[in-house]
């Protein structure tokens, strides 16, 4: 009796791993072996680099309302220490958004912190 090898699946397997390394330069999208390297090493950096991003952007938006903050004469620490003491629940997301596109309104929390810290 003949070896059965399942070549439907194999195959189809085969291809899709191709299918996920198109675009990829030389041999990491025409071999199957090297491709199914470069696509595992792929999908477990996207897999890191997700949790990363959100990490890079907290740090960016802190940084952000740091500057601001400095610029209205308070420090980061103080100014976030008189928003939680005054009861505003602002995330840093928003935060970094008025600071950066309107300032009248950042300023105006900047106040808020400053009456809470004292």
């Amino acid at each position: 009796m003949p070896r059965a090898t399942n070549s439907v699946a194999s195959r189809r397997r085969r291809k899709k791993v191709l299918k996920l390394t198109k675009g990829y330069w030389g041999a990491k999208s025409k071999l199957y072996r090297t491709a199914h390297e470069a696509m595992m090493k792929a999908l477990s950096y996207a897999y890191r680099d997700r949790r990363a991003r959100k990490r890079d952007f907290r740090s960016l938006w802190i940084t952000r309302i740091g500057i601001a903050a400095r610029n209205e004469g308070i420090s980061y620490n103080k100014f976030i220490r008189g928003l939680r003491v005054a009861g505003v629940e602002i995330n840093r997301k928003i935060l970094a958004e008025l600071a950066v596109r309107n300032h009248e309104a950042f300023v105006s929390v900047v106040k808020v912190a400053k009456e809470g810290v004292n």
